[in-house]
């Protein structure tokens, strides 16, 4: 605790001590971290996770005062706890993505009855900015991360430039205008209960596609190859470690197109495993001998072992016709946690 005759001087104080992102937050008196403790439902010195690589102890309280200072209102807490407890699953690899030189960053993917409740975006902009609780949830984990974690961007944070998601990636899936099952479904859970995903990607890549846009199984498979062919672009570190699971958000005219074609969820990462494959000649030497040192050549190389590896969801608005891919660094594997809402 300390003491600061004004907010403009508490400003100062938490730049001087490396406590935020760079940009101004709300300070976290007692009375804003108590009512953000109560919003959680839990004790203040109730112990949710260890935050790697410092291993500092994510309490109640301590995820309540970064939330505080990201601008998180109280009800944002028990999506907050969730995603922490997500991001220390071993599969998601947050000491590796805390300390890389790769730009990757945690981004959160949330489904269920609480995007309605505290007023997630998964519509136009999800992405971007102006909706509060996809802004200041995303960037309360980065808080999180930094001042619990350790991660201090130039010392144990090694992002050789890093990327905007870093602030924050905090985004709803647009369940409503999806012909498919949501992710969470997908993954085991029911429709009606409220998840948060954690993913590991690296940056985001638009994809724009736009003629002739008939439900005919041509337009489909010209979408699918766009897609496809898209993917190979931008996604070398996944094709370098062979492993990692990628990001392709749909906007919603993308994936009912696919789906009046007839094609399931399923049938698209099927088809798009086959269309973002490249010959195992544009793969580096060093490369080749690293992935294949002990197992068949294949050829052409897929983009990730296995279709299943590909995760897809539906999101965004009607204001045109953009889809964007989200490749990992190769090192990180989606995590699902439920949402204990109040």
């Amino acid at each position: 605790t300390i003491s600061v005759p004004t907010d403009d001087e508490a400003q100062e104080r938490f730049y001087q001590k490396g406590w935020t992102d760079g940009l101004p937050i709300v300070p976290p008196t007692p009375d804003r971290v108590s009512a953000m403790v109560q919003g959680s439902g839990l004790h203040a010195d109730d112990l949710v996770a260890a935050i790697p690589p410092g291993q500092g102890a994510a309490s109640i309280e301590g995820i309540a005062v970064n939330a505080v200072m990201a601008g998180c209102q109280p009800a944002y807490m028990p999506l907050l706890v969730a995603a922490v407890e997500a991001l220390v699953e071993p599969q998601f690899n947050l000491n590796g993505i805390q300390a890389t030189t790769n730009p990757a960053a945690p981004l959160l993917l949330v489904n269920g009855p609480i995007r309605g409740h505290v007023g997630i975006n998964s519509g136009s902009n999800c992405m971007g900015q102006g909706v509060r609780a996809n802004a200041s949830v995303g960037r309360a984990v980065r808080l999180i991360l930094q001042n619990i974690g350790g991660a201090v961007p130039g010392d144990v944070d090694k992002a050789t430039q890093g990327m905007p998601g870093k602030y924050g990636i905090c985004f709803g899936e647009n369940e409503e205008e999806s012909p498919w099952p949501p992710l969470h479904v997908e993954r085991g859970f029911a429709r009606g209960e409220s998840v948060v995903t954690v993913m590991g990607p690296q940056a985001t890549w638009n994809i724009t596609f736009g003629v002739n846009l008939d439900p005919t199984g041509s337009v489909a498979e010209d979408l699918l190859a766009t897609l496809g062919r898209s993917m190979i672009g931008v996604g070398l570190n996944n094709f370098r470690q062979g492993n990692g699971e990628p990001l392709l958000v749909l906007c919603p005219q993308h994936a009912n197109l696919l789906a009046e074609a007839g094609l399931s969820k399923e049938d698209v990462k099927r088809r798009l495993h086959e269309l973002s494959s490249i010959p195992l000649e544009w793969l580096p030497p060093n490369v080749r001998a690293q992935r294949f040192a002990t197992a068949p050549e294949v050829d052409p190389v897929p983009f990730v072992p296995r279709w299943e590896d590909l995760i897809i969801v539906v999101a965004g608005g009607p204001g045109g016709l953009h889809s964007t891919f989200l490749p990992t660094f190769g090192e990180t594997i989606a995590v699902s946690r439920r949402v204990q809402e109040k």
